[in-house]
């Protein structure tokens, strides 16, 4: 048995704290859920910004996060945050992994979209988690939509895909179409965080979801409302639970 939760918030756009402090709310809604895996939509922490990118990029190691390796530790959780993550000159859209006792990792988006070129560089290679028995892959949002990047996780035995995404109403729509056949076509969880309110230059609507191996829409929150989406790996079934 094993539930996975995506956090669903609205940025403050470069606001590290105020969103910092966020995160923290959302863990303990999970903790409240006796979540084992927490992840957040793309560049959680700054919002969807790539002009502020240069600015708020940090180092993977930065003190900064470790707060989220102490609730890792406490809850014996996994958590995944967004961050523009420096390494040398190069600046990643940057997910960062906290497992319980172990060091922290990170994932770095391997195929942008063309608009993310002007202000970040493309990762290398596939983050593969695991935990109670599952092993969970992360995606963030244009290349979650890519299927060659569903059938390399595939490759590595994934249980469940981790949809990290900042999207406005289109992109929600593409992957409503397109998840469902991820998650058949590899029998996998997929499930699905996406942030609202303004983001770049649009507006993020939203609806974070998750789906069955089967491709069948188990549950979903609304545009508007912070929350988390819950999927239980047990029973097969998801639920919402909505801040306060």
């Amino acid at each position: 048995m094993m539930k996975v939760c995506a956090a669903q918030f609205r940025p403050i756009a470069g606001d590290f704290q105020a969103n910092c402090d966020k995160h923290l709310e959302l863990i303990e809604l999970a903790v409240t859920e006796r979540a084992d895996v927490l992840f957040f939509p793309e560049l959680s922490l700054t919002g969807f910004e790539p002009r502020l990118a240069d600015s708020h990029a940090i180092e993977v190691g930065d003190q900064r996060l470790d707060l989220f390796q102490e609730c890792s530790n406490n809850y014996n959780l996994i958590i995944g945050v967004g961050m523009p993550i420096i390494a040398g000159s190069d600046v990643y859209i940057g997910m960062v992994w906290f497992t319980p006792g172990e060091v922290r990792r990170l994932y770095a988006k391997q195929q942008l979209h063309p608009d993310e070129n002007p202000y970040f560089v493309p990762g290398h290679g596939q983050l593969l988690l695991e935990r109670q028995g599952f092993k969970l892959t992360p995606a963030i949002c244009y290349e979650s939509l890519q299927m060659d990047h569903a059938n390399d996780a595939a490759a590595l035995s994934s249980d469940i895909y981790l949809a990290s995404v900042a999207k406005p109403a289109g992109g929600v729509a593409k992957a409503m179409k397109h998840y469902p056949i991820v998650a058949r076509s590899h029998n996998m969880f997929v499930i699905m965080a996406n942030c609202v309110g303004p983001s770049d230059d649009f507006l993020s609507v939203g609806q974070s979801a998750v789906w069955n191996i089967r491709g069948e829409f188990l549950a979903q929150i609304d545009e508007e409302s912070e929350g988390i989406v819950v999927l239980d790996t047990q029973s097969g079934s998801a639920s919402v639970k909505k801040t306060c």
